[in-house]
C-alpha cells in the first residue's frame, strides 16, 4: 500500500448527518483533507433531510454510508452488527464501558448509538485504523464505541451544542480515551483542556474560510441610511432558539416609524412558524422576507445585496449557544458589516467597535445599534473594511487544515 495515498477505508469519519446545508465548515473541512491526500469514507448517522445541497458537498470525492438512523428500521443490519462484533477483541471492553455509560444516561439514544456502533465495527474496511468524529455527543459515542471494538484508535472535532449540553462525566471519559481532539473556538478548547488530564491532545483549529470558494467583494454599496431608499439588512441561520430570532423582531420593532427598511432571512427551522406570527403581531410582516434553506450560492447572493448582517446569537435556556457562527466570516468575506452580540466565541473574530458591533443579547441594545448602524454608513463601510482584513489575515482555513491533516495522518501511521 501507497502511504501517501492511503486506502480509503483505514479513516473513517462519523457525523450526525450527510449533507446538511447548515454545516458547511464540515463540509468544506472534508473537501480541504481529501485535496491534501487524506483518504476516507463518510459514515452518517441520519438521511439528508434538507431538500437543496451545496456544490461543495458534490465536490467530495469519499464514499458516503449511512448507518441505521433508528434501530428497528433496519433490525437484521442491526442483529448482524452485534454479531459479528461480539466476536471481535474489544467487544468486550466496549460494551463493559456502554453498559456504564447507560446507567448514567439510560435513555434510547445510547442504546441506538451502540446499535450505530456495532453495524459500524462490522461494515467498515477490514483495514480500518483510525476512526474521526464531528461533534462531541453521539457521533462521538458511536465512534468511541467502534473503535474499542476494532481495536483502533479515535479522534473527535467538538463545536458548540456538543461542548455545552454534554455532562462533564462523558466529556472527561471522551477526553480520557480520544488520541486526540479538536475544538473551533478559544472558550471551547479553554473549558475542554480544563477536564482533561492531557490538555495537549486537545488543540484549538478555527474552521476558518476557504477563500477560494468566495468572490471578491462587490463594489462599494450605496450610502444607503434608510431616508429615502430602504436599509436591507439580512441574517442566516436556523430559526432556533439559540439563535435569538425572537429578540431580533423586537428590535426591528423598536426602529424608528420614519425609518426604511427591509428584512431578509435565510434558513429553516423549529420556530418557523412561531416566527413569522410574531412578527405579524408586531406589525413587521410587510417589511420581511422568508426565503426558507437556500445553498452557498444563493446565500453569498443575498449578502452582497445587503447593506447589515445582523446574528442576535443568545444563551438558550437549555443552555445551548453557538460556537463562532460561520456565517460571520461569509458576511465579512463580502465586506458586509456586522451587528452580533457578544456570546459564546464571536468576540474571538468580531472585537466591538473595531470590526463589528457586539452588544448583549438584548431587544433594546440590538434595536438602538442597529438604527445607529443605518445612520451611519461611512462606518459601516470601515467596519465592514476591518473585518475582511482580519478574515484574511487571521482566519483563513489553511493552518487549521494543515494542522488537522497531520493530526490523522501521524494517527494512520501508527
Amino acid at each position: 500500500m501507497n502511504d501517501a495515498v492511503p486506502s480509503a477505508g483505514r479513516l473513517a469519519v462519523v457525523l450526525k448527518g450527510w449533507p446538511r446545508l447548515s454545516e458547511t465548515f464540515i463540509a468544506q473541512e472534508l473537501v480541504a483533507l481529501e485535496q491534501r491526500g487524506l483518504r476516507f469514507e463518510v459514515w452518517s448517522m441520519r438521511h439528508p433531510t434538507d431538500k437543496k445541497r451545496h456544490a461543495l458537498h458534490d465536490a467530495l470525492k469519499a464514499k458516503v454510508r449511512y448507518l441505521p438512523e433508528y434501530l428497528y428500521q433496519e433490525p437484521l443490519r442491526v442483529l448482524k452488527g452485534l454479531a459479528r462484533s461480539a466476536r471481535l477483541p474489544g467487544f468486550g471492553a466496549a460494551l463493559k464501558l456502554w453498559l456504564k455509560h447507560l446507567v448514567s444516561d439510560p435513555t434510547p439514544n445510547r442504546v441506538r448509538r451502540f446499535g450505530q456502533a456495532a453495524v459500524l465495527a462490522r461494515e467498515a474496511s477490514p483495514d480500518l485504523n483510525f476512526v474521526y468524529a464531528h461533534f462531541m455527543h453521539t457521533p462521538s459515542s458511536v465512534a468511541l464505541y467502534a473503535a474499542m471494538m476494532r481495536g483502533v484508535e479515535w479522534g473527535f472535532s467538538a463545536h458548540a451544542k456538543d461542548i455545552w449540553k454534554s455532562p462533564d462525566w462523558e466529556k472527561r471519559d471522551k477526553l480520557e480515551r480520544a488520541t486526540f481532539g479538536v475544538t473551533c473556538t478559544s472558550l471551547g478548547a479553554e473549558h475542554l483542556r480544563s477536564l482533561s488530564a492531557d490538555p495537549a491532545k486537545l488543540d484549538l483549529v478555527y474552521h476558518g474560510l476557504d477563500l477560494s470558494r468566495f468572490p471578491s467583494p462587490p463594489p462599494p454599496r450605496p450610502p444607503r441610511d434608510g431616508s429615502n431608499e430602504p436599509v436591507t439588512i439580512i441574517s442566516v441561520g436556523r430559526l432556533v432558539e439559540k439563535k435569538g430570532y425572537n429578540l431580533l423582531l423586537d428590535a426591528l420593532a423598536k426602529l424608528p416609524a420614519a425609518l426604511k427598511w427591509r428584512f431578509v432571512h435565510i434558513g429553516g427551522g423549529d420556530l418557523s412558524q412561531a416566527l413569522k406570527a410574531r412578527a405579524k403581531e408586531l406589525g413587521l410582516s410587510e417589511h420581511i422576507e422568508w426565503r426558507g434553506a437556500r445553498d452557498q450560492g444563493e446565500v453569498i447572493s443575498a449578502l452582497r445585496e445587503a447593506d447589515i448582517f445582523m446574528l442576535p446569537s443568545r444563551i438558550a435556556s437549555d443552555g445551548d449557544r453557538d460556537g463562532l457562527p460561520n456565517v460571520l466570516m461569509e458576511a465579512a468575506s463580502q465586506e458586509l458589516p456586522i451587528l452580533s452580540t457578544s456570546v459564546s466565541s464571536i468576540p474571538e473574530f468580531i472585537e466591538n467597535g473595531r470590526q463589528g458591533i457586539l452588544v448583549e443579547p438584548d431587544a433594546g441594545q440590538l434595536g438602538a445599534a442597529l438604527a445607529k448602524m443605518i445612520a451611519d454608513p461611512e462606518g459601516r463601510a470601515r467596519l465592514a473594511a476591518a473585518a475582511r482584513t482580519r478574515l484574511v489575515e487571521s482566519f483563513g482555513m489553511d493552518a487549521g487544515i494543515d494542522l488537522l491533516s497531520t493530526r490523522l495522518a501521524t494517527a494512520l501511521a501508527r
